[in-house]
């Protein structure tokens, strides 16, 4: 049976490119080799889902398979599947069995005024060029099926939080020994994969494929949250206090940025354009959260500190929306 996208991501036909990444997500996190390494249908489905999810997300693949002009592979559909080489003409079709057209189907009914041709033509869309007619009977039979391209090659690609971000050039080795460098999607997420036409092992009709898998790997300041990149960074009491312009790390480079005076501890700034690519070319920011550190207890800055603030009390109450 032919595989259907919808079907494997649990979706409906009409399901929104939002439904649909919220259904991949769920899949993916179930079904995640890395969770489920003793279990080769996992990581089968998974792959399954990846692929359902590459297709349904790309408005024009989607669109092709709704109107059954390729297949849950991305092979247009033609002939040799389930067109009419199964149940047209030579399968219960004009004919009936498997003999196609002879001269006797036609006995007893007048040829005068139709041209067999012309049958032909309107139902293939046209002859072709010279006497042997286009691309309905010659050149290889009607209904012939190409030759088997070779198997597929596996690849699991991990990739660091800035690069995912930002889709910079990857560098992979195939089995052969040799190297490719690939361009990130845009959009990219984890368990996303990448199709490497004609990287796979060699057959009859052609090499097969390099499917590449996306493993995003942890950082260790920065977080991903949707199309936003998250960070934590410390800042001193007197930054805080007295305002100041801070160095902060982004996944384009460092950027300065300015703390206002008096800012609280817990605070989000927000550098736009600073996230993860889109599918559209947009970006997301990235939301940076300051958190106040103060010295360690017996530190001498601690002590400088409890020495300056000697008899100081902040008068607000600041837990009264509490109760109590």
């Amino acid at each position: 049976m032919a595989k259907d996208p919808y079907t494997i991501l649990g979706v409906a036909r009409a399901a929104s490119e939002k439904d649909v990444k919220s259904a991949y997500r769920k899949l993916a996190k179930e079904l995640h080799p890395d969770k489920n390494k003793d279990n080769p249908r996992a990581t089968e489905r998974f792959s399954e889902v990846t692929q359902a999810y590459d297709l349904l997300t790309d408005k024009d693949k989607r669109a092709r398979f709704d109107r059954g002009e390729i297949d849950f592979d991305g092979n247009p559909i033609g002939f040799g599947s389930g067109g009419f080489g199964g149940g047209g003409f030579g399968g219960g079709g004009f004919g009936g069995g498997q003999r196609g057209f002879r001269p006797e189907d036609f006995a007893g009914h007048s040829n005068e005024g139709v041209d067999i041709g012309d049958i032909f033509e309107g139902i293939f869309g046209g002859r072709g060029s010279g006497g042997g007619g286009g691309g309905g009977f010659a050149g290889g039979g009607f209904g012939a099926r190409a030759a088997a391209k070779g198997a597929n090659r596996q690849y699991r690609l991990g990739v660091s939080l800035p690069d995912a971000a930002t889709c910079a050039h990857q560098r992979i080795t195939l089995s052969d020994g040799k190297t490719i460098d690939v361009k990130l999607p845009k959009g990219v997420e984890e368990g996303m994969q990448i199709r490497l036409a004609g990287k796979g092992d060699m057959g009859p009709g052609g090499a097969g494929d390099a499917i590449v898998t996306v493993v995003l790997q942890p950082h260790a300041y920065f977080r991903r949250d949707g199309d936003d990149v998250r960070l934590d960074l410390p800042i001193s009491l007197d930054e805080a206090i007295g305002g100041a312009k801070v160095r902060v790390p982004t996944v384009d480079g460092a950027v300065m940025m300015t703390v206002a005076p008096m800012t609280s501890s817990g605070r989000s700034l927000r550098l736009k354009g600073r996230g993860f690519t889109r599918k559209d070319g947009t970006r997301g920011d990235q939301l940076v959260t300051l958190q106040i550190h103060l010295p360690e207890h017996g530190s001498t800055g601690a002590d400088d500190l409890v020495h300056k603030l000697d008899g100081w009390r902040d008068g607000r109450d600041l837990r009264a929306r509490f109760g109590g």
